[in-house]
């Protein structure tokens, strides 16, 4: 589903395969059970940007907490919550991901979001989790535009099903890849220890690189009209959610597959690319044994990487008012260059 109801394709649509796992219902995180996803959304000739939210149901007055993994692929990012949550290995709250210089006042609101739910009336210690990338291309950064009211909204508006894609939420002003990138997603059915299980991811993308779609290059210097669009920050946050009951650890390990999902995708990981990924399961039981997580390692890296793609697939072009422009893949040549190499 693309922002604002535009035509545009997702990686599915094109015909190329979910790889070795079946995709989910939806090919949304929203597949995992009780994971939800909102967006609050800002576009005005000078501010494309927003904050988009994943909300997992399974957090509320009877349980705190989540088990979670953190893996850095560059630590060239605002990743608030990082340190407790790679110590503990445990999600307080939910994900919210923004602009780079609105995330502490995107922090802040979540803190107070939170501390105003049942089961925190006496709460004196929290972890608010907010992730960020630069969409300084496309929208006055400088203006710390978003706060209390988006972050309300974002939560308000989360829901299971469909999940809106490209430029919206926390992906209205970034850049990907040359094109104009934002959020993506993608899901998998996998079994672990021999019961159906899935994964699920979302990303916000704005990084540097060639794209490669199913192997094949889409270099945007041959693909779109005039310049192309510049990269500030060149950073990914992705998030993967799972019903496998997975331990902190464990996560981790998952956790550290989607980042090297990037490169597949053509990501240079360039010196000044924030690179994150967190995993979380929503789960129940006791964590299987690490010799049948293969299979999961795999459906990680397959639904993140259709996610980034999914990110530029959806995306609408996006201007500033001083002139910037990031322009939308052309599918038309995206479809002629995958017939060309054999992929669909």
């Amino acid at each position: 589903m693309t922002a604002g109801g535009a035509e545009r394709a997702r990686l599915s649509d094109l015909g190329i395969g979910s790889g070795a796992f079946p995709r989910g219902r939806e090919n949304a995180i929203t597949d995992v059970p009780g994971v939800l996803v909102g967006h609050a959304t800002v576009h005005t000739d000078r501010l494309h940007t927003g904050v988009t939210a994943i909300v997992p149901e399974q957090l509320d007055a009877e349980r705190r907490w989540l088990p979670a993994g953190l893996a850095v692929g560059n630590g060239f990012g605002k990743l608030i919550g990082a340190t407790q949550l790679q110590e503990l290995g445990a999600l307080e709250t939910p994900i919210l991901l923004t602009s780079t210089l609105s995330a502490y006042r995107v922090a802040d609101a979540l803190l107070g979001h939170m501390l105003g739910r049942p089961g925190h009336e006496s709460t004196t210690t929290l972890n608010p989790v907010v992730g960020e990338t630069n969409d300084g291309f496309l929208s006055d950064i400088r203006s710390r535009a978003l706060g209390v009211a988006d972050v309300e909204r974002a939560l308000a508006s989360a829901a299971s099903g469909p999940v809106a894609e490209g430029a919206v939420g926390a992906g209205a002003g970034t850049v990907a890849l040359g094109f104009k990138g934002g959020i993506g997603t993608s899901s998998r059915t996998v079994p672990v220890a021999g019961e159906p299980c899935t994964v699920g991811a979302i990303v916000q993308t704005n990084f540097s690189g060639t794209l490669s779609i199913a192997g094949v290059p889409m270099p945007s210097a041959e693909l779109v009209p005039g310049p192309t669009a510049e990269t500030v920050g060149n950073s990914c946050m992705i998030v993967v959610a799972t019903d496998a009951p997975l331990d902190g650890r464990q996560l981790a390990r998952c956790a550290r597959r989607a980042i090297f999902a990037m490169r597949g995708v053509g990501a240079d990981f360039a010196q000044g690319s924030g690179d994150y990924a967190i995993a979380f399961s929503v789960g129940a039981g006791a964590p299987p044994d690490d010799a049948v997580l293969s299979p999961m390692f795999q459906a990680t890296m397959d639904a993140v990487e259709e996610a980034l793609v999914n990110s530029i697939l959806a995306a609408t072009t996006t201007g500033h008012a001083d002139g910037n422009v990031a322009h939308a893949i052309p599918l038309a040549a995206v479809r002629e260059r995958l017939a060309a190499a054999g992929r669909v």
